[in-house]
């Protein structure tokens, strides 16, 4: 509970008795509390970061932002913590997951399936296209807002999506809700659906999970304080590129389009967050929305569940459908075609596509091409639609 005393900011002004002569009155005392304070946040991080690694001991779905999102629910409904998660260090995850989203584009993967972009591109567009299409029935139907539905409901890139929505007008509580909802779903349903088409057994392979190597702060860590460095400066460039090209969400954007043209051009590589540091950044994602919950706002999102489950069946079904479709044309089995289509938890999904031997570089490309479509095109649908729905 010593780490909730800078959090909150009520460590005691006066608490030594006064000051001595050759000190000022409280000279040192704003450097001491913001010690404290950030002392106390790293500590609620790394808190947040071993209980996700209990919840990816027993394979919860996304367990890093769904720690983080938990936990600062718990602390601000409780009043242990009434301060927002701080901006700076926001800004810095934002950034980071914008590496993490832009390293999932593997040059190899996409070389592999170059030959089927066309019904590649239709099936990303029809995914789209399904998930706003269900949002605009959720929004019609239901008190949900018409942006704020569209993020909740759109798959790939959750982390991304829930760190960007305050930035496009959405409330990031209820987008983190939906999101989470519908990552939750897949990762159950995904091994499941391996199970009856590729046979018993095939899900227990895809729960084994590897130890945390705690020396790991990169992808390639040979040669880490160089690849750290080299993040550092992708992060920065992107943020600046983003600023300039006047992208929409430029703190996640940037950093993202940098590295995608990093990763398909080879031009350098293994420098993108993983291991330890990859899951606290999820982490502090999820513990920036959670702080902003409030008892209204839990009220009003457990109202709202049985329309978020009924929408993101729905969604899962028609993206089922297009697995049926993808799979005639392209001559691939269903479950090739399931797991490439189905929308979000591409964790879990590679993992079942991994331990079911069905073809991973067809899951992996389509997966990442659509998140890295999803990220970029959701702001500019979100303006359009903006007008749309004030009207």
């Amino acid at each position: 509970m010593s780490a909730a005393i800078p959090i909150v900011g009520t460590t005691p002004d006066h608490q030594s008795g006064g000051t001595t002569e050759s000190e000022p009155p409280g000279a040192r005392r704003p450097y001491r509390r913001t010690a404290f304070a950030a002392a106390g946040w790293v500590l609620l991080v790394v808190g947040c970061y071993q209980l996700s690694e209990f919840g990816e001991m027993i394979n919860l779905p996304a367990p890093d932002l769904l720690a983080g999102l938990v936990v600062g629910m718990a602390l601000a409904l409780t009043g242990l913590v009434t301060r927002p998660f701080p901006r700076q260090a926001g800004r810095a995850s934002q950034a980071l997951v914008g590496v993490v989203m832009g390293s999932y584009l593997d040059p190899d993967a996409v070389a592999s399936v170059a030959g089927t972009a066309l019904p590649l591109a239709a099936v990303t567009a029809a995914t789209v296209a399904i998930s706003v299409g269900v949002a605009a029935a959720m929004a019609r139907f239901t008190p949900i807002p018409r942006t704020d539905a569209t993020l909740g409901m759109v798959p790939g890139g959750s982390a991304a999506i829930v760190s960007c929505a305050e930035d496009l007008g959405a409330d990031g509580r209820f987008v983190a809700l939906a999101q989470y909802t519908r990552v939750g779903l897949v990762a159950l349903t995904a091994p499941a659906v391996a199970w009856a088409v590729a046979g018993a057994g095939a899900p227990d392979e895809a729960l084994a999970m590897p130890v945390p190597d705690l020396g790991r702060l990169v992808e390639r860590p040979v040669h880490q304080i160089g690849a750290v460095v080299i993040l550092a400066a992708v992060c920065l460039t992107g943020v600046v590129v983003g600023r300039r090209l006047r992208l929409p969400a430029p703190l996640l954007l940037g950093p993202m389009v940098v590295t995608a043209l990093f990763s398909l051009t080879n031009a350098a590589d293994g420098f993108s967050p993983d291991g330890p540091l990859k899951d606290m950044v999820f982490v502090a994602i999820g513990l920036e929305v959670g702080l902003r919950f409030t008892r209204s706002t839990v009220a009003r999102s457990a109202r709202l569940l049985p329309h978020l489950l009924a929408a993101t069946v729905a969604m899962c079904a028609a993206c089922a459908g297009l697995a049926w479709g993808l799979g005639a044309v392209m001559d691939v089995p269903f479950l090739d075609a399931y797991l490439a289509t189905t929308p979000g938890g591409i964790n879990a999904v590679l993992a079942t596509a991994e331990s079911t031997g069905t073809d991973v570089p067809l899951v992996s490309t389509v997966q990442a091409l659509r998140l890295f479509v999803v990220v970029l095109a959701i702001p500019p649908i979100i303006r359009w639609l903006a007008p749309r729905s004030t009207r």
